[in-house]
């Protein structure tokens, strides 16, 4: 889907997903892009903004937990984004984010980051 288009590079190198990923990063970066991307069905600079936040970190946390269970790194991205698309926001998560109850918790997240960085540079 987005193989045709450039894979926007990380604006946070020492945290979120690239700093969690550590000597991973590079290989990981432009496959968790286009998962996520070909997953929520969001645009890349979207996806980059998610992976850059604390929440970008925490899907981080998951690819290594699959490494962990001895997982290649893109069937670790898939498995992850695969259990973050099976994940859905509930009420609590709802009041909290604003992000619609039942969504998908990677499309929410993905889109949330969004908004904040939206809301931030106006």
């Amino acid at each position: 889907m987005n193989s045709t288009r450039p894979i926007p590079a990380t604006q946070n190198d020492a945290w979120g997903f690239w700093g969690t990923m550590d000597e991973q990063a590079n290989a990981a970066w432009p496959l968790a892009m286009t998962a996520i991307s070909d997953a929520t069905g969001q645009p890349l600079e979207s996806v980059r903004t998610f992976l850059d936040s604390r929440h970008g970190r925490h899907f981080a946390d998951d690819v290594q937990n699959a490494l962990y269970r001895g997982q290649a790194l893109a069937d670790a991205i898939n498995t992850a984004t695969q259990q973050w698309m099976g994940w859905t926001i509930g009420r609590q998560t709802s009041k909290a984010y604003g992000i619609p109850c039942g969504m998908p918790y990677l499309t929410g997240f993905v889109i949330h980051t969004e908004i904040v960085e939206d809301s931030l540079a106006a």
